[in-house]
């Protein structure tokens, strides 16, 4: 469970970077977003998905998940 609130913080830290520093980036992405098609879109969240679980089982094996 403290994993998953770990995880869950760096993800608000992140977005809140975002958000904090590059407002108008985030306008840019979403205005890209919009015309891409719903497969690119879907294409694009299965790549960052599979990078994520990636990058997990690459912590997880360095030892850094307990």
């Amino acid at each position: 469970m403290g994993i998953a609130i770990l995880a869950l913080g760096l993800v608000l830290i992140v977005e809140g970077l975002v958000y904090a520093l590059a407002p108008s980036l985030v306008e840019d992405l979403l205005a890209a977003l919009r015309q891409m098609s719903l497969e690119t879109r879907r294409l694009v969240g299965l790549a960052a998905l599979a990078m994520g679980v990636a990058l997990v089982w690459v912590a997880a094996n360095l030892g850094v998940l307990g």
